[in-house]
C-alpha cells in the first residue's frame, strides 16, 4: 500500500489531468493508434504522454492532443477512476495489480509479432470498447494494403532487404517487421547477418555486403557509395507498433518493389 500516500497526495494538490471519470484510458501510444481509428467521439477518457509528442506518438498527433494525456503509475491512472485501462503487456506487474486491486479492469497488449497477431489485437480492442464493427473496417484496410496480386507475386522474385532504425537496430526474424517485408515481397536480409529477432547491425558491416533495399529513417552518408541499393524513406515510427502503421508500412515496401 505504499502507493496509497502519493495517491492522496495528487488527490489534495489538484496536478492530476482534467480527466472524466469511468471513461476508458489508455497509457500505450500504440493503442492509441488504434484508437484514433476505431473509438468514438468523447469515448476515450485520455492517452498515453508519448502520443502527445510528436517524436514519439503513433496516434494523429492533433487527436492525441484533443485528449488529456495520462502516465503509466498506479497513483496516476487511480487518481483518474477510468473503468478501463489499456496498456502494454510490458507494464509494470505491480501497477497492474494495484490497478486490479482497485477494481479497475485492465488490459494489457504487446506489440503483435505478425499481421495475424495484429488483427486479433485490434479486435481485443475494439470488443473492449464496444467499437466491433470500426475494429473489423480497420482490419479491412490492413488486408486491402497488404494484398498483392498473383500474378505480381508469382513474376517478381523477392528482393533482399533490411529495415535499419537509428542506431543501427534491425528487425530479425520472429518480428511483425519480418512478416511485413515477406507479405510485400522482400526477402529478409537479417538472416545473412545472422542476426536474432531484434539486433544491431554494424554500419560497416551493412556498407559491405548491402541488400538490394534498405528502409531507413535517416540515410547515412555512406549509403550514397551503394550504387545497387535502393534506399527507401522509413520512418521509426513504423516499427513501434501494429495497428494502422501496418497500413503505412505496407504502402513504403510495396511502393519500393
Amino acid at each position: 500500500m505504499r502507493w496509497l500516500a502519493p495517491l492522496l497526495l495528487l488527490n489534495g494538490c489538484g496536478s492530476a489531468p482534467a480527466i472524466p471519470p469511468g471513461g476508458i484510458v489508455s497509457n500505450n501510444p500504440c493503442i492509441d493508434a488504434i484508437l484514433a481509428k476505431i473509438a468514438a467521439p468523447r469515448q476515450i477518457a485520455a492517452v498515453s504522454t508519448y502520443s502527445h509528442d510528436a517524436a514519439s506518438g503513433s496516434a494523429p498527433l492533433a487527436w492525441a492532443r484533443a485528449h488529456p494525456a495520462i502516465g503509466s503509475t498506479a497513483e496516476e491512472i487511480i487518481a483518474a477512476k477510468p473503468r478501463l485501462v489499456l496498456t502494454g503487456n510490458l507494464a509494470s506487474s505491480g501497477t497492474n495489480a494495484a490497478l486490479t486491486r482497485a477494481g479497475i479492469d485492465v488490459i494489457a497488449l504487446g506489440v503483435p509479432a505478425t499481421l495475424s497477431e495484429g488483427t486479433k489485437q485490434i479486435r481485443l480492442v475494439a470488443k473492449a470498447i464496444g467499437r466491433f464493427g470500426a475494429g473489423e473496417k480497420l482490419i479491412q484496410n490492413i488486408e486491402s494494403a497488404v494484398q498483392i496480386p498473383k500474378q505480381r507475386a508469382e513474376e517478381e522474385a523477392p528482393l533482399s532487404a533490411v529495415i535499419w532504425q537509428s542506431g543501427g537496430f534491425v528487425a530479425g526474424k520472429g518480428t511483425l517487421q519480418d512478416d511485413l517485408l515477406t507479405h510485400a515481397g522482400f526477402r529478409n536480409a537479417s538472416v545473412q547477418f545472422g542476426l536474432k529477432q531484434w539486433d544491431i547491425l554494424p554500419l560497416e558491416t551493412l556498407v559491405r555486403n548491402p541488400p538490394d533495399v534498405i528502409f531507413a529513417a535517416k540515410p547515412h552518408l555512406l549509403f550514397a557509395r551503394l550504387k545497387n541499393t535502393k534506399i527507401v524513406q522509413f520512418p521509426d515510427r513504423l516499427s513501434f507498433c501494429g495497428g494502422p502503421m501496418m497500413i503505412e508500412a505496407m504502402r513504403v515496401m510495396k511502393a519500393a518493389r
